[in-house]
This record gives C-alpha cells, sequence and structure tokens, in this order.
C-alpha cells in the first residue's frame, strides 16, 4: 500500500484548526464590512505573465508554474494584488472611485516549510482604488489593527517605512533600474555594505548611510530627522512629508507605532510609496503587511490611477493566537446529543433536533443505531454539554430525558420547556 502523505508545504486542516480558521476570515470578512470593502472571488490560477509582471525575483522564482492542456503558462496566485488589478483594468475599469475591494483564500508560493511558513497558506487581502491622499494609506493601518483586536491578538506592533524616501533618493541620482531593485532588496535584509557597493557616487552612499543610521523612540523625531536628510531630493523630501502625514492620521485614532523603518521595501517591486508590517513578539515573521502602489494599474494597461493595500496572514494569525493561549468563542453556544430509544422514534428525534437547531444550538442525531449506553460514551468524547434522551414512555407524556453531561445530571423536561432548560 502506498503512504500517501500531503505534498511537503502543504496541509490538511482538521476539525478543530479549520474551525479556528474560518472564525478569523469570519471576522476578516466583517472588518471589510465594517470599512465598506466588497467581496471579490478570483481564480487561483492565473496567467504567469500577470502574476509575474511587478513580483520580486524572489517571488517570482518560487511560484508554482506549470503548462496547462492548451500549452499556456500559468501559475498558482502567490498574492492576491495582481488578480485585483486585472479585476479593475477590465470588468471594473468604469467603477466608481475610490474602490474598496475584499478577498479571502489560499495563494501558493514554493518556500522553504517552516514555523508559520508554508506552500499553500491562507490570506485575507483589502485594496482601495483611486484615492492618492494619506487617509488610505492610514485606513491600511486601521483596519489591520481592527482585526488583530477584534480577534483578541495581544501585543502587536508595526513598523513603518515609504519606499519613495530611498527611490527619491536613486531616481534624482539617475541610478539604472536594474541597481534600484539591487539595492532595495539589500537595504531590506539590512546588508547595507553590499547594497552602498553596488553605488557610484558617494554623496548617494552618504545620504542612504544617514538614514539606516536614524534611530529614536519619537516616530515624528526619527521621520523629521529623515525629512532633514533628504532635503536635497525633492521627491525624497515629499515621501518623507507625506510618510508624516500618515504617521498623524494613524496615532491620532489610537493606534501606535512602534517603529520607523526608512529601507525596508517588503519583497515587492510595485510598491511606490508607504509600506508597512504587523508582528507580535513571539514571531520572527510578519502577520500581514501592504503598502501602496501608485503605477500598477497604469502598467497592466488600466488608466493612470493611486492605489493601496494590505494582505493578511491569515495561518500566521492563527498560530500567534495559540501562542498566546487564545481560546475559541464556540464554547458558549451549548452543544447537545439527541438520542432515539429505537427505531420507531427516529422522526420524532430528527423533528426535536431540526427546532433546538433552529434556536441556535449546536445539535448532532445519533445516527448509528447505538444503545444509550454507547451513544452517550460517543457524545462524552466529543464534549457535548447535553444528552437529549427521547424514550417512548417519556413522549407519550411530551417529555424527553435531558442528561447534563458536564455534572452527570439528568431530569425528565417537558418539551415545550426544553429549550428553556438548556439554556438556563
Amino acid at each position: 500500500m502506498p503512504d500517501f502523505k500531503p505534498v511537503r508545504g502543504m496541509r490538511d486542516l482538521l476539525i478543530e484548526e479549520t474551525k479556528q480558521l474560518n472564525l478569523i476570515i469570519s471576522n476578516a470578512r466583517k472588518v471589510a464590512k465594517y470599512y465598506n470593502y466588497g467581496e471579490v472571488t478570483t481564480p487561483i490560477v492565473e496567467s504567469h505573465e500577470l502574476v509575474s509582471a511587478k513580483s520580486s525575483d524572489e517571488i517570482r522564482n518560487r511560484m508554482f508554474t506549470f503548462q496547462d492542456l492548451g500549452d499556456r503558462t500559468v501559475a498558482l496566485r502567490p498574492e492576491f494584488t495582481a488578480s485585483i488589478v486585472r479585476l479593475v483594468t477590465t470588468v471594473l475599469k468604469k467603477a466608481p472611485r475610490p474602490m474598496r475591494l475584499f478577498s479571502v483564500g489560499s495563494v501558493y508560493r514554493y518556500d522553504e516549510p517552516q514555523r508559520g511558513r508554508y506552500r499553500e497558506f491562507w490570506q485575507s487581502n483589502y485594496e482601495l482604488m483611486g484615492s492618492n491622499r494619506p487617509e488610505a494609506d492610514a485606513e491600511m493601518i486601521l483596519l489591520t489593527s481592527y482585526l488583530l483586536k477584534s480577534l483578541g491578538l495581544k501585543n502587536y506592533f508595526f513598523k513603518v517605512g515609504h519606499i519613495g524616501i530611498v527611490k527619491g533618493i536613486l531616481d534624482q541620482e539617475q541610478v539604472d533600474e536594474k541597481t534600484q531593485k539591487e539595492v532595495l532588496h539589500l537595504m531590506d535584509k539590512k546588508e547595507y555594505a553590499e547594497a552602498f557597493s553596488q553605488l557610484k557616487k558617494d554623496n548617494v552612499k552618504s545620504v542612504l548611510q544617514s538614514l539606516v543610521e536614524v534611530k529614536g523612540d519619537d516616530i515624528f523625531k526619527i521621520t523629521e530627522e529623515m525629512r532633514l536628510q533628504v532635503k536635497d531630493y525633492s521627491k525624497a523630501k515629499d515621501a518623507a512629508i507625506n510618510l508624516i502625514e500618515i504617521l498623524k492620521l494613524v496615532t491620532s485614532s489610537g493606534c501606535s507605532i512602534d517603529s520607523i523603518q526608512p529601507t525596508f521595501s517588503r519583497g515587492l517591486e510595485y510598491y511606490t510609496g508607504l509600506i508597512f508590517e504587523v508582528q507580535v513578539p513571539e514571531l520572527e515573521i510578519s502577520l500581514g503587511g501592504g503598502g501602496r502602489y501608485d503605477r500598477l494599474i497604469e502598467l497592466f494597461g488600466g488608466i493612470s490611477t493611486p492605489a493601496v493595500g494590505v494582505a493578511h496572514g491569515l495561518d500566521r494569525i492563527n498560530l500567534a493566537l495559540q501562542i498566546q493561549g487564545f481560546e475559541s468563542g464556540d464554547k458558549k453556544i451549548k452543544k447537545i446529543f439527541v438520542i432515539p430509544i429505537s427505531e420507531d422514534l427516529r422522526i420524532k428525534a430528527l423533528n426535536i433536533a431540526e427546532e433546538l437547531r433552529n434556536s441556535g444550538l449546536f445539535v448532532e442525531l445519533e445516527v448509528m443505531g447505538r444503545k444509550v449506553g454507547k451513544a452517550l460514551e460517543y457524545a462524552n468524547k466529543l464534549k457535548m454539554d447535553y444528552a437529549i434522551i427521547a424514550g417512548k414512555s417519556e413522549l407519550k407524556e411530551g417529555s424527553v430525558v435531558l442528561r447534563n453531561l458536564i455534572k452527570h445530571e439528568q431530569t425528565t423536561v417537558k418539551l415545550e420547556n426544553l429549550l428553556k432548560k438548556i439554556q438556563e
């Protein structure tokens, strides 16, 4: 017999794991509703040309790519943004702006499997298209904070940067695009010496080094220092001012920013402005992040449209919640097991189960034809709260036996009082 296992990097999510993931997805959908993001569903399989167009080399090299039966090169989506941009440049090109779109589902990258990193993983994704104002950028951070807070996650923190600061310097110094990409990639990995070795001009190296050395606890002092460091570079200075405006909006809403990172780029080439990530102290990997990408829609054939977005790693959020000892609220809803004593009482037992389900309880019906003792053993294994035993003599009196499986007590209850007794 072959030993069938999931493909490396893929996982089976069992009952409790799926329940927890669905709880997080449900909260992500609530956030979309509260912030007025309309949900769209895009294909898992996209053309390779689309999803690779503006990804970094790192992501491009880790995509699941294959030839379909029509000899087309396709790929499993490595993230959502390219698919959303495809929608916006085609079927939604005449939709009113700003456009707020939400997606949730699985994405795929051929990463080395490790704690919190899989080859198939789940994301929630929010995109705001049509606004270049700092309010739109601030919204991405605020809705991320709202989601994590609604889930009960503690001690999460944001690190924030602005790709326009470094790119503004490199653009003004006429550094070619290939070198820019390499410099940004190396600085993102904190390999500064190697990054600076790619540059020819000492003054460029000097100003980038000065940005790296800006440190402190006061985010506004840090950003003001950054602004002064790049005062001779008009686009970089504008980017620093834009970052200050975003931070004022975010912090005025009660969301704290813990770290300013002027030289990280998040591994995607399409960012043009704000970039950010959110983490918890217990994990070294980010739980989510995003940023501004004002030129991507135009590069995909659409009209020039400013845009900003964020993606959340739902598996990682789930892991962070588990580490922090989070427990699902499902236990507050009573779980009931209904047992007919004999075959001729199946219909009545089924009707009782349906009535209780319609009242908002979790109800399972005995469908194996087991004797009461074996059925109760099963109910205890599943940690049910109550068992309802439908017996012939009790039903003749309009009653059932209600057994409290937690306290190991039972009583005979009239059917009309059954729901009230369970809820007491």
